[in-house]
C-alpha cells in the first residue's frame, strides 16, 4: 500500500471544516505513516515464506503439549483440537506455537472469514491500536460505530428492506439477546416464541431455550417458552411446507395473541447446512404476520456468505425483515430493525460496544464486501462455491459410501463422511487436521463436516490444495472406520 493510500484511508469519513483535530494530524505525521508502510511491507516480506501445509517441529513438542495441558486445566476442559495459535499467517494458512501451519477451513466457525495477516486489516488494527481506548462502549463511541452503523444499514436496505436501525454489539449472543428484547418489549404482554426445529441461537440461558438441542440446556433452568416448527425439506419441498404450518397453525390457536416473534435461521449452520427456501419462508411469515407475530432473521453465521450480502436478499424477503442479527464475519455484531421496534430508552445498552480494533476491521471488511464484485449470480463466491463442491462431489463420485454431498450454499459447503456417525467425523477430523486442514462438525443423524471457506482470500488453488489433503486422509482414515462399522 503506498502512503498516498495510506492517507486516504485515514481521511474517510473526516470532516472538512474547521480546526484539525489531534487524531488527524497525529495519524497524518511522517512517522506514524512511515511505521504503518514498513510493517505492511515487514508483513507481506513474512507472508511470502509461508504458502503451504507444515508439520509439527519436534523440538517444539513437549512445550506445546505442556501449553495445552495448562490451558485445558485454566478452562476446566480441554479444546476439540490442539490448537494454540502463533498469532501469524498468510490468507488461508495459519501457523500454530509448535511450528505447523494449517489451512483454516472452518475460519473459528466464522468469524476468520477474512482469513489470517490481511494486509489491509492489519493495517486498520495498527490505526486502531493507537486510538484512545481499547474498547467501545455505549456511553463512549468513536466516529468509526457510526461508519458500520451506516455500512450496514444501507447494505441491509438495498433491496427494499426497512431496517434503518443498527444497534452494535460485541458478539452474536447479545445481537440475539437484544433482538428478543426488541420483539419481546414491541408485543408485550406476549411471552412465547417459535422457532425452528434443529436450529441454534446462542448459548446464553435465554438462547439455550431458543436452541433446539436438550444437551445445550442440560441443568440449566428453562427461561422462555419456545415451541418449534419443523425446517424446510428440500427432498420434500411442499410436504415440509405443509407441516410446518398445520404445527405453526396448531401452536398459534393454542396460545392465542402469546407470542411475540419467531427466531428463524435461513440456512441452518449448527445442524449441517441446510438451506431453506423462499416459498417455504413466505407461506411461514405470512401466517405469522396475519397474527401479529415478528419475524427475526438470525444471519449470526449467514451475514456475507450466500449470494448476497443478507440471506434475506438471497431468499428475496426483505419485505419481511422486522428484526435481523449479524456476526462472524463482520467481526461486531449488530441487530438491525425497522422503526417499529426501536427501543424505549434503556432497554438495550452495552458497556462494550467492541474493541476498537474489531470496529476497524468491520470497517475494511464491510467496504470490501461492497466493492469486491463477490455477489450475484456470477459473483466471485458463486464461482467459489461452484469450485469446491464440484471438487466435494467429484470425490463422492470416486469414493462412494465413503463421501455424501456436497451441502449448503456460497460459503458454507459440508458432505456427510461414511455413514454419519459422530464418532467417524470426529476420527476424520482429527486426521484431517494432523495432516494440515482444519473443519468442524455439524448436525446429527447424520453428522456432517463442515466448511467454511475464508472467503476474503481464498483462491480456487487453496480449494484444490484443501480437497488433496482430504482425499488423502480420507483414504487413511477409511479402514480404520471399517473396522468400526456394524455388519449385519
Amino acid at each position: 500500500m503506498s502512503r498516498q493510500h495510506v492517507e486516504h484511508d485515514d481521511r474517510a469519513g473526516r470532516a472538512t471544516d474547521g480546526q484539525s483535530l489531534a487524531a488527524d494530524t497525529f495519524m497524518q505525521d511522517p512517522r506514524v505513516v512511515q511505521a504503518r508502510q514498513l510493517i505492511r511491507e515487514a508483513l507481506l516480506v513474512h507472508q511470502s515464506k509461508m504458502t503451504t501445509v507444515r508439520q509439527t517441529d519436534p523440538l517444539r513438542q513437549a512445550d506445546y503439549d505442556a501449553m495445552l495441558e495448562t490451558f485445558a486445566s485454566l478452562r476446566g476442559g480441554g479444546l476439540y483440537y490442539p490448537y494454540l495459535g502463533s498469532g501469524f499467517g498468510n490468507g488461508c494458512l495459519v501457523e500454530l506455537a509448535d511450528g505447523s501451519v494449517k489451512y483454516d477451513f472452518i475460519t473459528g466457525i466464522g468469524p476468520h472469514g477474512w482469513g489470517h495477516c490481511h494486509p489491509d486489516v492489519v493495517d486498520a488494527c495498527v490505526v486502531a491500536s493507537c486510538r484512545d481506548t481499547v474498547m467501545q462502549g455505549n456511553l463512549q463511541q468513536t466516529v468509526e460505530s457510526m461508519h458500520v452503523s451506516a455500512a450496514l444499514t444501507e447494505a441491509a436496505c438495498a433491496k427494499g428492506a426497512q431496517l434503518a436501525h443498527c444497534f452494535l454489539t460485541s458478539s452474536g449472543a447479545m445481537a440475539n439477546e437484544n433482538a428478543l428484547k426488541l420483539v419481546f418489549a414491541n408485543k408485550a404482554p406476549a411471552d412465547r416464541l417459535l422457532a425452528f426445529e434443529h436450529g441454534f441461537a446462542g448459548r446464553t440461558l435465554a438462547l439455550a431455550s431458543v436452541t433446539d438441542n436438550p444437551a445445550y440446556r442440560r441443568g440449566l433452568p428453562t427461561t422462555l417458552k419456545v415451541d418449534y416448527v419443523p425446517f424446510y425439506d428440500a427432498a420434500d419441498p411442499d410436504a415440509s411446507t405443509d407441516r410446518a404450518l398445520r404445527l405453526a397453525t396448531h401452536y398459534l390457536a393454542r396460545y392465542p395473541g402469546q407470542y411475540a416473534g419467531m427466531v428463524m435461521e435461513l440456512v441452518q449452520g449448527e445442524s449441517g447446512y441446510y438451506p431453506g427456501s423462499r416459498a417455504f419462508f413466505e407461506a411461514l411469515i405470512d401466517l405469522l404476520h396475519e397474527h401479529g407475530v415478528a419475524v427475526i432473521f438470525d444471519e449470526i453465521q449467514t451475514f456475507g456468505r450466500t449470494s448476497e450480502r443478507f440471506a434475506f436478499q438471497h431468499f428475496g424477503l426483505d419485505k419481511h425483515a422486522d428484526v435481523v442479527t449479524i456476526g462472524k464475519l463482520s467481526q461486531v455484531c449488530a441487530t438491525l430493525f425497522t422503526d417499529a421496534f426501536k427501543p424505549a430508552p434503556g432497554l438495550i445498552s452495552q458497556t462494550f460496544t467492541a474493541s476498537s480494533t474489531a470496529i476497524a476491521a468491520a470497517r475494511v471488511i464491510l467496504h470490501q464486501l461492497s466493492t469486491g464484485d463477490f455477489y450475484g449470480p456470477g459473483g466471485r463466491l458463486t464461482q467459489l462455491h461452484e469450485h469446491f463442491a464440484n471438487r466435494l462431489h467429484h470425490l463422492s463420485e470416486r469414493y462412494p459410501g465413503w463421501v455424501t454431498g456436497p451441502f449448503g450454499i456460497g460459503a458454507m459447503i459440508a458432505l456427510t463422511p461414511f455413514d454419519g456417525r459422530p464418532e467417524q467425523a470426529k476420527a476424520l477430523l482429527q486426521a484431517l487436521f494432523k495432516n494440515g486442514v482444519m473443519a468442524f462438525v455439524a448436525g446429527a443423524a447424520p453428522t456432517r463436516i463442515r466448511f467454511l471457506m475464508p472467503l476474503g482470500v481464498v483462491t480456487e488453488a487453496d480449494i484444490d490444495a484443501v480437497c488433496r489433503i482430504f482425499e488423502t486422509t480420507l483414504i487413511e482414515v477409511a479402514d480404520a472406520v471399517e473396522a468400526t462399522t456394524p455388519h449385519e
